[in-house]
Protein backbone atom coordinates (compact mmCIF):
# COMPACT_ATOMS: atom_id res chain seq x y z
CA UNK A 1 0.00 0.00 0.00
CA UNK A 2 1.44 3.56 -1.19
CA UNK A 3 1.38 6.15 0.88
CA UNK A 4 -1.72 7.78 -1.16
CA UNK A 5 -3.94 5.09 -0.97
CA UNK A 6 -2.93 4.58 2.70
CA UNK A 7 -3.92 8.09 4.02
CA UNK A 8 -6.94 7.16 1.47
CA UNK A 9 -8.12 4.35 3.81
CA UNK A 10 -6.86 5.84 7.09
CA UNK A 11 -9.32 8.80 6.70
CA UNK A 12 -12.03 7.00 5.33
CA UNK A 13 -11.62 4.66 8.56
CA UNK A 14 -11.20 7.97 10.74
CA UNK A 15 -14.57 9.94 9.24
CA UNK A 16 -16.27 6.23 10.44
CA UNK A 17 -14.55 6.72 14.03
CA UNK A 18 -14.99 11.03 14.90
CA UNK A 19 -16.26 13.80 13.19
CA UNK A 20 -14.32 14.65 10.46
CA UNK A 21 -14.11 18.55 8.12
CA UNK A 22 -13.35 17.83 4.74
CA UNK A 23 -11.90 21.19 4.25
CA UNK A 24 -9.68 20.79 7.29
CA UNK A 25 -8.53 17.35 5.90
CA UNK A 26 -7.71 19.47 2.31
CA UNK A 27 -5.90 21.62 4.54
CA UNK A 28 -3.63 18.97 5.83
CA UNK A 29 -2.77 17.57 2.65
CA UNK A 30 -1.45 20.68 1.81
CA UNK A 31 0.56 21.24 5.10
CA UNK A 32 1.83 17.47 4.63
CA UNK A 33 3.59 18.39 1.04
CA UNK A 34 5.81 21.26 2.74
CA UNK A 35 8.64 19.53 4.32
CA UNK A 36 9.33 16.11 5.55
CA UNK A 37 8.71 17.20 9.20
CA UNK A 38 5.42 18.37 8.76
CA UNK A 39 5.01 14.94 7.11
CA UNK A 40 5.91 13.05 9.98
CA UNK A 41 4.18 15.05 11.88
CA UNK A 42 0.88 14.54 10.07
CA UNK A 43 0.84 10.23 9.22
CA UNK A 44 1.17 8.79 12.51
CA UNK A 45 -0.66 5.78 10.62
CA UNK A 46 1.94 5.95 7.57
CA UNK A 47 4.89 5.36 10.08
CA UNK A 48 2.66 2.68 12.27
CA UNK A 49 2.60 0.54 8.93
CA UNK A 50 6.26 1.26 8.29
CA UNK A 51 7.75 1.07 11.83
CA UNK A 52 7.32 -2.81 12.38
CA UNK A 53 9.27 -4.32 9.34
CA UNK A 54 11.74 -1.65 9.46
CA UNK A 55 12.74 -1.82 13.00
CA UNK A 56 12.13 -5.21 13.40
CA UNK A 57 14.88 -6.00 16.16
CA UNK A 58 13.06 -3.47 18.61
CA UNK A 59 9.62 -5.11 18.27
CA UNK A 60 11.02 -7.31 21.16
CA UNK A 61 11.45 -4.70 23.33
CA UNK A 62 9.04 -4.37 26.64
CA UNK A 63 6.14 -2.85 25.47
CA UNK A 64 4.41 0.52 27.72
CA UNK A 65 1.67 2.99 27.36
CA UNK A 66 3.30 4.97 24.82
CA UNK A 67 2.81 8.23 23.71
CA UNK A 68 2.62 6.84 19.71
CA UNK A 69 3.06 10.26 18.19
CA UNK A 70 6.07 11.59 19.29
CA UNK A 71 8.10 14.17 18.02
CA UNK A 72 10.34 17.44 19.18
CA UNK A 73 7.48 19.51 18.70
CA UNK A 74 5.01 17.38 21.24
CA UNK A 75 6.27 19.17 24.19
CA UNK A 76 4.53 22.24 25.67
CA UNK A 77 3.67 24.06 28.50
CA UNK A 78 0.42 24.17 31.21
CA UNK A 79 -0.29 25.87 34.49
CA UNK A 80 -0.75 23.29 37.52
CA UNK A 81 -3.06 23.85 40.56
CA UNK A 82 -0.46 25.96 41.99
CA UNK A 83 -0.47 27.92 38.85
CA UNK A 84 3.31 27.04 38.20
CA UNK A 85 4.63 26.50 34.81
CA UNK A 86 5.17 22.69 34.04
CA UNK A 87 6.76 21.39 30.85
CA UNK A 88 6.04 18.17 29.24
CA UNK A 89 4.48 15.90 26.65
CA UNK A 90 1.59 17.99 25.05
CA UNK A 91 -0.70 15.63 23.31
CA UNK A 92 -1.66 12.10 23.37
CA UNK A 93 -4.00 11.41 20.45
CA UNK A 94 -2.49 8.14 19.27
CA UNK A 95 -2.18 6.30 23.02
CA UNK A 96 -1.72 2.85 22.47
CA UNK A 97 0.87 0.09 24.05
CA UNK A 98 3.80 -0.46 22.12
CA UNK A 99 7.90 -1.12 22.44
CA UNK A 100 9.29 1.33 24.50
CA UNK A 101 11.78 1.42 21.73
CA UNK A 102 8.95 2.82 19.19
CA UNK A 103 8.66 6.16 20.92
CA UNK A 104 12.23 6.61 21.22
CA UNK A 105 13.27 5.47 17.41
CA UNK A 106 9.81 8.33 16.55
CA UNK A 107 11.23 11.35 19.15
CA UNK A 108 15.20 10.61 17.55
CA UNK A 109 13.86 10.75 13.79
CA UNK A 110 12.13 14.29 14.56
CA UNK A 111 14.97 15.42 15.26
CA UNK A 112 16.99 13.96 12.45
CA UNK A 113 14.40 15.32 9.80
CA UNK A 114 14.72 19.11 12.19
CA UNK A 115 18.09 18.77 11.79
CA UNK A 116 17.31 18.32 8.26
CA UNK A 117 15.21 21.42 8.05
CA UNK A 118 17.79 23.57 9.92
CA UNK A 119 15.50 23.78 13.06
CA UNK A 120 17.73 22.18 15.09
CA UNK A 121 21.96 22.40 14.30
CA UNK A 122 23.08 19.44 16.55
CA UNK A 123 24.70 16.24 14.63
CA UNK A 124 22.50 13.42 14.04
CA UNK A 125 24.81 11.16 16.62
CA UNK A 126 24.66 14.23 19.66
CA UNK A 127 20.87 14.53 18.97
CA UNK A 128 19.94 11.04 19.56
CA UNK A 129 22.80 10.48 22.15
CA UNK A 130 20.94 13.46 24.00
CA UNK A 131 17.43 11.65 23.96
CA UNK A 132 18.91 8.27 24.93
CA UNK A 133 21.11 9.43 28.11
CA UNK A 134 18.09 11.70 29.07
CA UNK A 135 15.80 8.82 29.15
CA UNK A 136 18.12 6.25 30.66
CA UNK A 137 18.75 8.50 33.55
CA UNK A 138 15.25 9.10 34.10
CA UNK A 139 14.69 5.43 34.56
CA UNK A 140 17.47 4.97 36.85
CA UNK A 141 15.97 7.98 38.97
CA UNK A 142 12.40 7.38 38.67
CA UNK A 143 11.49 9.94 36.91
CA UNK A 144 10.50 13.42 38.05
CA UNK A 145 8.02 15.87 36.77
CA UNK A 146 9.18 18.77 35.28
CA UNK A 147 7.91 21.69 37.25
CA UNK A 148 9.42 24.77 36.46
CA UNK A 149 9.64 27.10 39.22
CA UNK A 150 12.82 26.06 41.62
CA UNK A 151 14.29 24.08 38.95
CA UNK A 152 15.59 24.23 35.20
CA UNK A 153 15.54 28.32 34.79
CA UNK A 154 17.26 27.29 31.76
CA UNK A 155 13.89 25.76 30.35
CA UNK A 156 11.70 28.01 31.98
CA UNK A 157 13.45 30.94 30.10
CA UNK A 158 12.87 29.31 27.29
CA UNK A 159 9.31 28.30 26.97
CA UNK A 160 8.43 32.09 28.47
CA UNK A 161 10.31 33.72 26.05
CA UNK A 162 7.25 33.32 23.57
CA UNK A 163 4.82 34.49 26.03
CA UNK A 164 6.43 38.24 25.73
CA UNK A 165 3.73 39.62 23.84
CA UNK A 166 -0.11 37.54 23.99
CA UNK A 167 -1.62 39.66 21.41
CA UNK A 168 -1.41 37.70 18.61
CA UNK A 169 -2.16 34.72 20.40
CA UNK A 170 -5.90 36.10 21.22
CA UNK A 171 -6.22 38.00 18.55
CA UNK A 172 -5.98 34.81 15.99
CA UNK A 173 -8.40 33.07 18.26
CA UNK A 174 -11.35 35.97 18.23
CA UNK A 175 -10.26 36.15 13.67
CA UNK A 176 -11.61 32.65 13.76
CA UNK A 177 -15.03 32.24 12.43
CA UNK A 178 -18.09 31.41 13.84
CA UNK A 179 -18.74 27.62 14.06
CA UNK A 180 -22.35 26.65 12.92
CA UNK A 181 -24.83 27.11 14.66
CA UNK A 182 -26.30 23.21 15.08
CA UNK A 183 -25.16 19.99 15.68
CA UNK A 184 -22.78 18.51 17.99
CA UNK A 185 -24.66 19.35 21.12
CA UNK A 186 -22.63 17.16 23.54
CA UNK A 187 -19.18 19.18 22.71
CA UNK A 188 -21.18 22.51 23.01
CA UNK A 189 -22.55 21.64 26.35
CA UNK A 190 -19.30 20.37 27.68
CA UNK A 191 -17.04 23.38 26.32
CA UNK A 192 -20.11 26.26 28.26
CA UNK A 193 -19.59 23.67 31.00
CA UNK A 194 -15.48 24.11 31.04
CA UNK A 195 -15.84 27.95 31.23
CA UNK A 196 -15.64 30.12 33.90
CA UNK A 197 -19.40 30.04 35.47
CA UNK A 198 -19.43 33.87 35.81
CA UNK A 199 -18.19 34.49 32.23
CA UNK A 200 -19.32 36.77 29.68
CA UNK A 201 -20.30 36.97 25.62
CA UNK A 202 -19.89 33.20 25.37
CA UNK A 203 -19.09 32.18 21.65
CA UNK A 204 -18.01 29.56 19.72
CA UNK A 205 -15.49 28.86 16.68
CA UNK A 206 -14.16 26.42 14.24
CA UNK A 207 -10.11 26.08 14.96
CA UNK A 208 -7.30 24.33 12.59
CA UNK A 209 -4.88 23.24 14.37
CA UNK A 210 -2.11 20.92 14.86
CA UNK A 211 -1.04 18.19 12.03
CA UNK A 212 -1.24 14.57 13.46
CA UNK A 213 -5.16 15.61 14.37
CA UNK A 214 -6.19 17.94 11.68
CA UNK A 215 -9.23 17.19 9.75
CA UNK A 216 -11.09 16.06 13.21
CA UNK A 217 -13.45 18.82 14.25
CA UNK A 218 -12.11 21.28 16.96
CA UNK A 219 -14.63 23.73 18.35
CA UNK A 220 -13.51 26.86 20.64
CA UNK A 221 -15.61 28.20 23.15
CA UNK A 222 -14.17 31.99 23.61
CA UNK A 223 -15.60 34.33 26.36
CA UNK A 224 -14.78 37.41 28.42
CA UNK A 225 -14.45 36.61 32.30
CA UNK A 226 -12.43 39.38 34.62
CA UNK A 227 -12.41 41.82 31.64
CA UNK A 228 -10.17 39.58 29.32
CA UNK A 229 -10.41 36.80 27.25
CA UNK A 230 -10.71 33.04 28.25
CA UNK A 231 -10.35 30.05 26.03
CA UNK A 232 -11.46 26.05 26.31
CA UNK A 233 -10.98 23.73 23.35
CA UNK A 234 -13.20 20.18 22.59
CA UNK A 235 -11.62 17.40 20.22
CA UNK A 236 -12.96 14.11 19.38
CA UNK A 237 -10.63 11.11 20.11
CA UNK A 238 -10.10 8.27 18.09
CA UNK A 239 -8.48 4.95 18.82
CA UNK A 240 -4.83 4.83 17.55
CA UNK A 241 -3.82 5.08 14.31
CA UNK A 242 -1.47 1.64 15.47
CA UNK A 243 -4.87 0.02 15.87
CA UNK A 244 -5.60 1.00 12.49
CA UNK A 245 -2.82 -0.52 11.03
CA UNK A 246 -2.56 -3.75 12.55
CA UNK A 247 -6.09 -4.81 12.06
CA UNK A 248 -6.45 -5.29 15.69
CA UNK A 249 -9.73 -4.41 17.49
CA UNK A 250 -10.69 -1.40 17.98
CA UNK A 251 -11.18 0.07 21.68
CA UNK A 252 -11.67 3.32 23.25
CA UNK A 253 -9.13 6.06 23.05
CA UNK A 254 -6.40 5.70 26.03
CA UNK A 255 -5.90 9.43 26.66
CA UNK A 256 -7.19 9.81 30.33
CA UNK A 257 -5.41 6.58 31.13
CA UNK A 258 -2.05 7.68 30.23
CA UNK A 259 -3.00 11.18 32.20
CA UNK A 260 -3.84 9.05 35.55
CA UNK A 261 -0.93 6.68 34.93
CA UNK A 262 2.11 8.72 33.90
CA UNK A 263 4.68 10.50 36.22
CA UNK A 264 3.06 13.86 35.55
CA UNK A 265 1.66 17.26 36.88
CA UNK A 266 -1.67 17.43 36.47
CA UNK A 267 -3.30 20.42 34.14
CA UNK A 268 -6.22 21.11 36.38
CA UNK A 269 -8.41 22.13 33.02
CA UNK A 270 -7.32 18.67 31.05
CA UNK A 271 -10.91 16.75 31.14
CA UNK A 272 -11.41 13.45 29.06
CA UNK A 273 -15.77 13.30 28.69
CA UNK A 274 -15.75 9.62 27.25
CA UNK A 275 -15.28 10.77 23.12
CA UNK A 276 -14.04 14.19 23.94
CA UNK A 277 -11.10 16.34 25.40
CA UNK A 278 -12.03 19.59 26.81
CA UNK A 279 -8.55 21.70 27.91
CA UNK A 280 -7.72 25.32 28.50
CA UNK A 281 -5.99 27.31 25.27
CA UNK A 282 -3.88 30.23 26.73
CA UNK A 283 -0.69 31.42 25.42
CA UNK A 284 1.30 29.50 28.39
CA UNK A 285 -0.84 26.39 27.68
CA UNK A 286 0.27 25.08 24.27
CA UNK A 287 2.95 23.30 22.59
CA UNK A 288 6.19 24.38 21.59
CA UNK A 289 7.30 25.20 17.95
CA UNK A 290 11.40 24.88 17.52
CA UNK A 291 11.02 28.51 15.44
CA UNK A 292 9.25 30.00 18.95
CA UNK A 293 12.67 29.50 20.47
CA UNK A 294 15.11 31.66 21.01
CA UNK A 295 18.35 31.29 18.69
CA UNK A 296 21.33 29.99 20.95
CA UNK A 297 19.37 27.19 23.24
CA UNK A 298 21.08 24.50 24.20
CA UNK A 299 19.97 22.07 21.65
CA UNK A 300 22.07 19.05 24.12
CA UNK A 301 20.01 19.96 27.35
CA UNK A 302 16.75 20.61 25.59
CA UNK A 303 16.73 16.70 23.50
CA UNK A 304 17.86 15.24 26.95
CA UNK A 305 14.97 16.71 28.60
CA UNK A 306 12.97 15.42 25.96
CA UNK A 307 14.39 12.20 26.82
CA UNK A 308 14.33 12.69 30.41
CA UNK A 309 10.10 13.47 29.81
CA UNK A 310 9.73 10.47 27.71
CA UNK A 311 11.22 7.88 30.19
CA UNK A 312 8.07 9.93 32.85
CA UNK A 313 5.32 8.81 30.49
CA UNK A 314 7.04 5.44 29.97
CA UNK A 315 6.84 4.72 33.99
CA UNK A 316 3.26 5.18 34.02
CA UNK A 317 3.55 1.63 33.38
CA UNK A 318 5.23 0.84 36.67
CA UNK A 319 5.94 -2.82 35.87
CA UNK A 320 8.12 -2.42 33.26
CA UNK A 321 11.18 -0.14 34.77
CA UNK A 322 13.35 -2.36 35.73
CA UNK A 323 12.69 -4.71 32.46
CA UNK A 324 13.30 -1.42 29.90
CA UNK A 325 16.47 -0.54 31.91
CA UNK A 326 17.67 -4.10 31.96
CA UNK A 327 16.93 -4.00 27.68
CA UNK A 328 18.83 -0.60 27.53
CA UNK A 329 22.27 -2.23 28.79
CA UNK A 330 21.67 -5.14 26.61
CA UNK A 331 21.31 -2.64 23.66
CA UNK A 332 24.10 -0.45 24.19
CA UNK A 333 24.18 3.12 23.50
CA UNK A 334 24.49 3.11 19.18
CA UNK A 335 21.01 1.75 18.40
CA UNK A 336 19.15 4.74 18.49
CA UNK A 337 20.67 7.04 15.65
CA UNK A 338 20.89 3.96 12.85
CA UNK A 339 16.74 3.17 13.59
CA UNK A 340 16.32 6.75 13.62
CA UNK A 341 18.03 7.42 10.28
CA UNK A 342 15.95 3.83 8.78
CA UNK A 343 12.91 5.75 9.75
CA UNK A 344 13.49 9.62 8.30
CA UNK A 345 14.77 8.14 5.44
CA UNK A 346 11.05 6.21 4.84
CA UNK A 347 9.53 9.87 6.06
CA UNK A 348 11.40 11.66 3.41
CA UNK A 349 10.74 9.11 0.70
CA UNK A 350 7.28 8.79 1.21
CA UNK A 351 7.42 12.82 1.10
CA UNK A 352 8.76 13.43 -1.96
CA UNK A 353 6.33 10.78 -3.41
CA UNK A 354 3.11 12.54 -2.09
CA UNK A 355 5.17 16.27 -3.16
CA UNK A 356 5.17 15.29 -6.69
CA UNK A 357 1.91 14.08 -6.79
CA UNK A 358 0.44 17.15 -5.11
CA UNK A 359 2.46 19.12 -8.01
CA UNK A 360 4.14 20.60 -5.44
CA UNK A 361 7.07 23.14 -7.18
Amino acid sequence: MGVRESTSVYESWLARMVPVVRADLALKHRLMAANGFAFLRATFYRWAQLWPETCRELCDAPAVLAVGDLHVENFGTWRDAEGRLIWGVNDFDETVTLPYTQDLVRLGASALLAIEELRLTLSARRACGAILEGYSESLRAGGGAVVLAERYRWLRDLAVARLKDQRPFWQHLRSLRAAPGRGHSRMRKLLHAALPADATEPHIVHRQAGLGSLGRLRLVALARWCDSMVAREAKPLAPSAWLWARGARQRSPRYGEILRNALRVPDPFLEVHGQWLIRRLAPDCSRIELASLPRGRDEDRLLWMMGWETANIHLGSPDKRRPILADLRHRGDRWLCPAARRMAELVERDWRKWRKQARIP
